[in-house]
């Protein structure tokens, strides 16, 4: 009870001590925060020393167990910059010197004074990097994690993965040590028995672990590793973080504070009876060069967490060291395709735990040759796809004891190449289905299927009378009419995929005009659309190439008009002659164009209807001009009554 006592002063007496400035252990600095944090901790630690003081009176010298306690280790390097990301052999350079100083190996331990040497320790203790991980899969030990933090602390975020660290393996069954920059002038810190599971383990410092690299005199001697992992194995510092304090060991004398560098032996202590202080004990704050032994009451403190129900004894039946089991290779699950375009997909399956990679094959569903691909990620990205086609595809898993079978075979279809236009009209497959659509501004729609006609309709003012439509980007050869009500005005009719116009200058009152777009003979393309352009003007819209002659009355008599005069509607016969396409125009006496229209013919002569409902009372020119002739005649529009 004395001894429990004891160890509740001193560690509630911790906040008020202030120690040696040397060698900086953050050790106690951690145990106090966290047991401010979770007071239960205490409780925890009394009942851990319970047990260890109950070992002691049974195993004076840690004899209880005369067998070497090996303890799978893994070490976490978090590093940031490529100097903090240490090499394998450097971790290894560590766990070489915890093997030594833990079976009494150090060829330093030579140097111990004789008035020592009766109780130098051997705590027969050996540490491995781990062969398998918490799953059973094969690991070097070294776990390697990239992160953006400068520097972490002693608050434990970096045994933490959602604060960019690293979550701790079992702690029942693994020595976690964490590497990184620890920052702040503290080369290590440690939780000692009794704490949270969470957090379970020792940080060193990148620039004082192990003896190679980036280790830093003069703590570069790996002795900073074994300081930390005797406080995990529950050993205190020497002078018992108080001035003549207690490490709770009978062998070791009392310091009365913490020496740093390497003092001369002897040095005496000031505390009662004034001992020679043991101040090469791995547990004091000396260089690396001048601490080189535990003592027999240190080995059977940490024998005592070991063995038996130590509160660490689950480390001895740990397969962290064993070689690891062999297993089955299983064919990946949940093999699906996603994000499917015309040209791309992807593929994912889930992981399988024992797999090294993954071999993955695709093929067209008429073909009888797959594409294999090899990845070590569980999914795939595929590109260069045709757009409406089946594809098949496949993956297997390739693991040490070699290659699974592969998973079901999981088919699906690319989709059809997007269209080019957001607003396709449907449906406007009829005048009273029209679509309004912006005057001087483009649309564009779609003809998708062979029967598919688009109405389109807008309206001319008062002051801007003169009506244009122009269709471009024709991804088939389409044509279309102009309405003005329900009297057509215009058609439209060029070859192939030629753009399309038609032109109507008039000088009539306003009103609302329709257009019929559809495909020669069917033609049509589900997935290219058309623009379309309507404008008005003020101003007569100029014919292209138009040179109209309006002194000439009739150049030939192959233009016929009749009635004429006529009043609402007339029947103009044109003649092509040799050529296939002309341009019928009205035209009022002083030579302005008020209606025109591109015509296509077939070398014969053609019949056309014309409207003139909305044409004022007077003489007219009827004009046909084609690239090689011109025809005119007057035509008469008698008054309506």
């Amino acid at each position: 009870m004395k001894v429990l006592c004891t160890m509740v002063c001193f560690i509630l007496f911790f906040n008020f001590v202030s120690y040696g400035q040397e060698r900086n252990c953050g050790s106690m600095e951690v145990l106090d925060r966290q047991i401010k944090e979770n007071p239960s901790m205490l409780k925890n630690m009394e009942e851990i020393e319970k047990q260890v003081q109950e070992y002691i009176r049974n195993n004076a010298n840690g004899n209880g167990q005369r067998a070497i306690i090996t303890i799978p280790t893994v070490v976490h390097v978090v590093y940031r910059t490529t100097t903090e990301n240490i090499s394998d052999a450097q971790v290894q350079s560590q766990i070489d010197v915890l093997n030594a100083d833990f079976k009494a190996l150090n060829s330093d331990l030579s140097l111990t004074p004789s008035l020592f040497t009766g109780v130098i320790g051997n705590p027969e203790i050996e540490f491995c990097l781990a062969t398998q991980d918490p799953s059973g899969n094969a690991t070097t030990g070294i776990n390697r994690k990239s992160t953006t933090v400068t520097s972490w602390g002693t608050n434990d975020n970096v045994k933490k993965t959602a604060q960019g660290g690293v979550d701790p393996w079992n702690a029942a069954n693994y020595l976690n040590i964490w590497v990184c920059n620890i920052g702040g002038g503290i080369l290590g810190y440690a939780q000692f028995p009794g704490g949270p599971a969470s957090t379970d383990g020792v940080v060193l410092d990148y620039r004082y672990t192990g003896t190679l690299g980036t280790a830093t005199a003069p703590y570069h001697k790996g002795r900073t590793g074994t300081h930390e992992v005797g406080h995990w194995l529950n050993l205190r510092h020497i002078w018992g973080d108080a001035n003549c304090g207690s490490d709770l060991v009978s062998d070791t004398p009392v310091h009365n504070t913490s020496n740093g560098g390497c003092p001369a032996y002897p040095h005496y202590s000031t505390c009662s009876g004034a001992p020679v202080e043991m101040t090469m004990n791995y547990m004091d704050y000396t260089y690396d060069a001048c601490m080189y032994m535990f003592s027999q009451g240190q080995k059977t403190r940490m024998r005592a967490v070991l063995e038996g129900s130590g509160s660490r004894s689950s480390l001895q039946s740990s397969p962290g060291c064993l070689p690891p089991s062999p297993q089955t290779c299983n064919a990946p699950a949940g093999l699906s395709t996603s994000n499917i375009t015309s040209t791309t997909a992807t593929s994912s399956w889930t992981a399988v735990s024992s797999a090294t990679s993954y071999t993955f094959e695709f093929k067209l569903n008429s073909a009888s040759t797959w594409t294999a691909t090899t990845v070590t990620t569980t999914a795939v990205n595929l590109t260069g796809l045709t757009a409406s086609t089946a594809y098949n595809t496949r993956v297997r898993s390739n693991c040490a004891s070699g290659p699974s079978s592969y998973a079901a075979t999981v088919n699906f279809t690319t989709t059809a190449v997007p269209s080019n236009c957001t607003d396709t009209y449907e449906n406007n497959n009829s005048r009273n289905q029209a679509k309004t659509i912006p005057v001087g501004s483009s649309t564009t729609a779609k003809i998708g299927t062979s029967t598919d006609k688009d109405w389109f309709k807008f309206s001319n003012t008062s002051s801007a009378r003169n009506v244009r439509v122009t269709m471009t980007n024709l991804p088939a050869d389409y044509d279309m009419i102009l309405y003005r009500g329900n009297s057509q005005v215009g058609i439209s009719e060029n070859a192939d995929n030629n753009d399309e116009q038609i032109t109507y200058n008039n000088n009539q009152a306003a009103a609302t005009y329709y257009v019929q777009v559809y495909g020669y003979n069917g033609a049509f393309n589900n997935t290219l659309c058309y623009t379309l352009l309507a404008e008005r003007s003020g101003s007569a819209y100029r014919l292209a190439g138009e040179e109209l002659n309006l002194q000439a009355e009739a150049v030939k008599d192959e233009l016929l008009i009749f009635p004429n005069p006529a009043s609402s509607e007339i029947t103009v016969v044109v003649p092509f002659g040799e050529e296939t396409e002309g341009v019928l125009s009205i035209m009022d006496v002083t030579g302005k164009v008020i209606s025109a229209q591109s015509l296509i013919g077939d070398k014969n002569i053609k019949t056309y209807e014309m409207d003139l409902s909305e044409f004022n009372g007077g003489l007219y020119f009827v004009n046909f001009r084609t690239s090689s002739s011109t025809y005119t005649q007057k035509l008469v529009i008698t008054d309506k009554h």
